[in-house]
């Protein structure tokens, strides 16, 4: 049986209740990145009142570098024009010391795009020339390619939330933006009780997937947070040659990103989201993740059910 990892949020879980979608092949996901510690808490108690036996997953914000604390909520870019943001509105408060000028920047899962023009060291800013147009928001990805390295694996959130999985034992803990083995072996010291799925996300955990897949039993590609690493371009050969070297290790394979956007706002799919799952199901993962579909968008019932008899067909096939 394939599984489905479902997002909550504001959509699944407060307006469309998980007992009016539930399906054994669900895991339902949160998304650590959003809201403090507290909120996520009511989130879990939440997610078992609903159904008691739910099977969660703790993903992670990992060591991603997010931009914070944006006084309105936003800040709006202009194309060709210079922008700046304080040290402290990362969540990551020395992302600074990685910066250099002339680094480019992929903002906002590669949407937006930066080069660094100056690190203000008196006024405690980075000046950026934006070479995009738009509203950057508060809780945005700022990536760097190259610096990740450098950057510590857990951050302080990261380690609270692991403890919180630990309190409820919840079945799943995602590890985001791992880079080797150690990283791994960095966190199973503080997991207690959760099943790892360790995401593949970074160019460093493609280079390293043998060593990842000795210490772990499932992985997740996240196609969104590798792009950006690896350009948008390379991301079908990649995204084939992660799933077969982990298929050939026996290891499970989730795979995540834009399966059903266009459902965000409409009741149906379109035909390409279709066949594109349908092929995805049918390539030796096993399973999917729903992301700003289910947590954020208006039919995420619709999405489940899409999702659902899909894998029925396929399970039809295979016995006829």
């Amino acid at each position: 049986m394939k599984r489905i990892i479902a997002t909550v949020g504001p959509s699944l879980l407060h307006t469309t209740l998980l007992n009016e979608v539930h399906d054994e092949r669900n895991i339902y996901r949160i998304n650590g990145a959003h809201g403090s510690i507290e909120d996520i808490e009511k989130y879990i108690i939440k997610i078992k009142s609903q159904v008691n036996d739910a099977d969660i997953l703790m993903d992670l914000p990992g060591n991603k570098v997010r931009t914070a604390d944006f006084p309105e909520g936003y800040i709006d870019i202009k194309e060709n024009e210079e922008f700046s943001i304080n040290f402290n509105q990362m969540n990551y408060k020395e992302f600074f010391k990685h910066l250099k000028a002339g680094d480019e920047v992929w903002a906002n899962d590669s949407i937006f795009k930066f080069v660094v023009k100056n690190i203000d060291f008196e006024l405690t800013k980075i000046i950026f020339l934006s070479h995009s147009t738009g509203r950057l928001l508060n809780n945005k990805g700022m990536h760097v390619r190259g610096i990740h390295q450098d950057i510590p694996f857990l951050f302080e959130k990261d380690k609270k939330l692991i403890k919180l999985a630990n309190k409820y034992e919840l079945d799943f803990v995602g590890l985001s933006f791992v880079r080797d083995a150690s990283d791994i072996k960095e966190a199973k010291k503080l997991i207690t009780t959760s099943s790892i799925i360790s995401k593949v996300e970074t160019l460093s955990a493609v280079n390293n997937l043998e060593e990842i897949l000795t210490e772990v039993e499932q992985i997740l590609i996240d196609r969104g947070d590798l792009s950006t690493e690896i350009g948008l371009s390379k991301v079908p050969s990649y995204q084939k040659f992660i799933i077969d070297k982990a298929v050939f290790y026996n290891k499970k394979v989730f795979l995540a990103t834009q399966f059903l956007k266009s459902m965000e706002y409409n009741p149906i799919p379109t035909i390409p989201e279709v066949i594109d799952m349908y092929n995805t199901l049918k390539s030796g993962i096993y399973g999917i993740q729903m992301s700003e579909e289910t947590a954020v968008g208006k039919y995420p019932k619709n999405c489940l059910d899409t999702i659902v008899g899909l894998m029925g067909e396929i399970e039809t096939e295979r016995l006829s």
